[in-house]
């Protein structure tokens, strides 16, 4: 494989990365911890936190969140940060997506506008790099 192309999948995987990690933090923190309340006392914070970090599926999420920030240095290496840096904002749409459909958040004309905008941003960026 040429150094291009697997510059582009780790940046590929920054995004992937960061995007499951959103994903299943939102999905743990709204579903199995929704209306947890932090309890008096330093122990029982700590805990109750421990009890959070280490879920396994939160876990994964903080995991990937690492991995992500590897991927990105790895990115850093092989890219110019001006053309790779906007192909994040990926994230923002992918986000904006999943959420809508794994969620039911709401995907109003505003956010689609928002997303279609993002892309054509990352677009224009793109242009004219080495």
């Amino acid at each position: 494989m040429n150094a291009k192309v697997i510059a582009h999948l780790y940046l590929a995987a920054t995004i992937v990365t960061s995007v499951y990690s959103q994903m299943i933090m939102k999905w743990r923190i709204s579903g199995r911890f929704a209306g947890l309340k932090i309890p008096d006392g330093i122990w029982p914070k700590i805990v109750t936190l421990f009890t959070v970090l280490f879920d396994p599926f939160i876990f994964t999420g903080l995991v990937a969140t690492f991995v992500s920030g590897i991927c990105w240095m790895a990115t850093m290496s092989k890219l110019e940060i001006g053309y790779a840096y906007p192909f994040t904002s990926l994230g923002f749409v992918l986000v904006v997506l999943l959420s809508g459909f794994l969620f039911g958040e709401s995907l109003n004309a505003w956010r689609i506008w928002g997303v279609i905008l993002i892309v054509a941003g990352i677009t224009v960026a793109s242009q004219g790099a080495k």
